[in-house]
């Protein structure tokens, strides 16, 4: 069957979305999830379902986002790469999530799974999905960082052997912040405009995807979450996690879209943590653990060879 079923899609999406916040709610054994149901306002149709976990013991925000966007015209981050699909009308649905923990030694992650139709009359759909993982690390650990990317081979393994490898370099490509010349985290996995296997295939690699992640995540949440921290590790959190906002608001794709697309700004910036810092040219002593993120993980390196 390789029929367009958006409908399909849209079930997925939101059933992915609860079975993520009960694991994490479990996870994290006290806070729970806010639901907030919106519709979209202004042109187009649309709306939504986030859901937010606040002062949690592990989390100390978690933000699990269900979308679904449509207009009579894509917005212009949708057509630069693609200008025939100017003019055409679409419909856009994912889901997109960020946890940011309280320990400085549980990794910072984001998750998202998409998919895109633009319509014309007279003309056949033109759609595609998206999607992947990705982890930031502030003190990391080997173990974990080859675990993900384990966990990440994988969710690929059903498909063309050389899956992972091309998802985990545009994974390593996309989130590489331009103007620091250094990498978000040490990746995982990214993939957009997939579309060539039919619309089964590529469905069933982005579910593949989407229920990977929390085999991914949890398991280094349990190890690390009661791993003892002092103001020094939480200070750096704070700074590294600038880095994090630099990215989703320069170069995210999906920031980007949301914005441009009329979307919910409220659900479109829970990724951004609920608390940061800057520091003035910030250099990492020299032998320090600090020092050991930057010249041993942020590096993009094969993990599993």
């Amino acid at each position: 069957m390789n029929t367009v079923d958006s409908e399909q899609v849209k079930a997925y999406l939101i059933q992915l979305q609860e079975h993520i916040c009960t694991a994490l709610e479990k996870a994290d054994n006290k806070a729970t999830f806010l639901t907030d149901e919106w519709t979209r306002e202004g042109g187009g149709g649309g709306g939504g379902i986030t859901k937010v976990l606040t002062n949690g013991h592990v989390f100390e925000q978690a933000g699990v986002n269900f979308s679904q966007v449509s207009g009579d015209q894509l917005p212009p981050s949708a057509t630069a790469a693609r200008p025939e699909l100017a003019g055409r009308s679409f419909q856009a649905m994912g889901v997109s999530l960020v946890i940011h923990p309280n320990n400085p030694y549980i990794p910072t992650t984001h998750m998202n799974v998409r998919f895109f139709i633009a319509e014309k009359t007279g003309e056949d759909p033109v759609w595609w999905f998206g999607g992947g993982f990705d982890l930031t690390p502030y003190y990391p650990f080997k173990e974990d960082v080859v675990h993900w990317h384990q966990n990440s081979k994988a969710a690929c393994a059903p498909f063309a052997n050389d899956t992972y490898d091309r998802y985990k370099k545009w994974c390593d490509d996309y989130f590489y912040l331009k103007h620091r010349k250094e990498a978000r985290g040490v990746g995982g996995l990214f993939f957009d405009d997939l579309n060539e296997l039919g619309f089964e295939q590529s469905f069933a690699l982005t579910q593949s995807v989407g229920n990977h992640f929390l085999s991914g995540y949890l398991p280094i949440v349990e190890k690390r979450k009661n791993t003892p921290f002092t103001d020094r590790e939480r200070q750096f959190q704070l700074y590294r996690r600038g880095r994090y906002v630099e990215f989703n608001l320069v170069y995210d794709r999906g920031t980007l879209f949301g914005l441009q697309s009329g979307g919910r700004t409220e659900s479109i910036l829970m990724s951004l943590p609920p608390m940061v810092s800057w520091q003035y040219n910030y250099t990492p002593e020299s032998g320090s653990p600090e020092a050991e993120l930057y010249e041993k993980y942020l590096p993009a390196q094969d993990w599993l060879n």
